[in-house]
């Protein structure tokens, strides 16, 4: 072996010693990063230990001190219930505690004046002054209704005598003060209501009357428009009965057979070009069976205008029968002869069956019906010698 051999095989065993050395570190460095990643995913599962049981007892604490807090919550509910219920009852005692010491006595009293709605009034009002009537001995000779539109046979058996309101205020001044007032409903008294009562007493000679106010009405039987009372409420507070016609007119001058159809604008029934379209359509569809007496006023006494639906032929407007002091009662006549009668859910619609006749009722929004519609299809199946309550939804027919 030649003498320049022995530098190369230094060489070589140095860099094979250097490559098992560089191997032996890497393998190390391997180790000691499987070692080191072993140890982190130890200690994570020790942390996820710790925080499922910390989390488990934090469930456990919130557990506990909800079934520990679930009693006081329930009575806490009971007790707004009961507050509620309180506060209902306090509402229906007030309202009779009044009634009790207004028509207390001998004096005369007063009932009215009606301004609200003609539905309300037929409705809720009259029924209610029937059961006033009866559930305190309320003598009709003491009694003077205020309400307009010629309708004293409306009040009869509950009112000895009947105030007009257009006898002692313009239906022009009403109709602008009427609308002028907070509301349209009767919640409490307003200075139209108060200068009315003054007209009427001094009128009439009234000395020492006092006056059951519509407002007593609202009151108590928001506890059932509301939900707070079921249909019961309305049975314990109302009184309905059957109502014989005024005369008010020549009935010469009507058909001797006759539909009435009284048709208005009103949230039940809006005068959207579609719904005037389709209530003419249903009206000339009728008239082709049976005469049509259209019981479109002409007056502008509410927010509720008659639908156009024109006349001429077998369609005949009772326009030309009709003043302000006397146009519900003309109205009520003629419905009160007519074979059926078709309306707008609303006004003297729910007092058609309590005049024996079969009423059909449209209506194209029943947002605001509910609790009327019921108490109309009730009073009709529950009050002999009634007529029949149909209601229809025009949504339901074709266009």
């Amino acid at each position: 072996m030649s003498g320049g051999m022995v530098p190369d095989m230094t060489t070589a065993a140095r860099n094979l010693s250097a490559r098992q050395w560089r191997r032996a570190h890497a393998r190390a460095r391997h180790e000691w990063k499987r070692l080191t990643e072993a140890v982190k995913d130890a200690l994570h599962a020790v942390g996820r230990v710790q925080e499922a049981a910390g989390n488990a007892g934090a469930q456990a604490y919130r557990t506990a001190v909800r079934t520990a807090r679930r009693p006081a919550r329930e009575l806490q509910g009971r007790r707004r219930d009961l507050a509620d219920q309180w506060a209902w009852n306090r509402v229906e005692w007030d309202a009779e505690r009044e009634i009790g010491t207004t028509v207390y006595g001998d004096h005369p009293v007063i009932l009215g004046p009606w301004l609200a709605e003609v539905g309300y009034e037929v409705l809720y009002w009259i029924p209610f002054l029937q059961w006033v009537r009866v559930a305190y001995q309320l003598d009709p000779a003491r009694v003077v209704a205020v309400s307009r539109g010629g309708v004293a046979s409306w009040y009869s058996g509950v009112a000895g005598r009947y105030a007009e309101i257009w006898d002692v205020m313009a239906p022009e001044e009403f109709a602008a003060r009427n609308a002028a007032r907070a509301e349209f409903k009767q919640s409490a008294p307003s200075p139209l209501d108060r200068e009315l009562v003054e007209r009427v007493t001094w009128t009439l000679g009234l000395r020492g009357a006092r006056v059951l106010h519509p407002s007593l009405l609202f009151r108590l039987f928001r506890l059932f428009w509301s939900g707070h009372r079921p249909m019961g409420f309305v049975d314990a507070h109302t009184r309905f009965t059957l109502h014989a016609p005024p005369q008010a007119i020549d009935r010469g001058r009507l058909p001797a057979e006759y539909v009435a159809v009284k048709l208005y604008e009103a949230r039940a029934l809006p005068a959207t070009p579609a719904q005037r379209a389709q209530v003419t359509a249903l009206v000339q569809a009728l008239a082709e069976r049976t005469p049509v007496v259209l019981l479109d006023t002409g007056l502008a006494v509410d927010d509720h205008a008659d639908y156009s639906l024109g006349s001429g032929g077998r369609i005949i407007s009772a326009r030309d029968l009709m003043e302000p002091r006397t146009n519900l009662g003309v109205q009520t006549e003629i419905v009160a002869h007519a074979r059926g009668y078709v309306g707008t859910c609303g006004s003297i619609t729910w007092l058609a069956p309590r005049l024996g006749i079969d009423t059909t009722a449209l209506y194209a929004d029943p947002e605001f019906l509910q609790n009327h519609l019921a108490v109309a299809l009730r009073t009709s199946a529950r009050l002999e010698g009634a007529g029949r309550f149909m209601p229809i939804d025009l949504r339901g027919l074709p266009a």
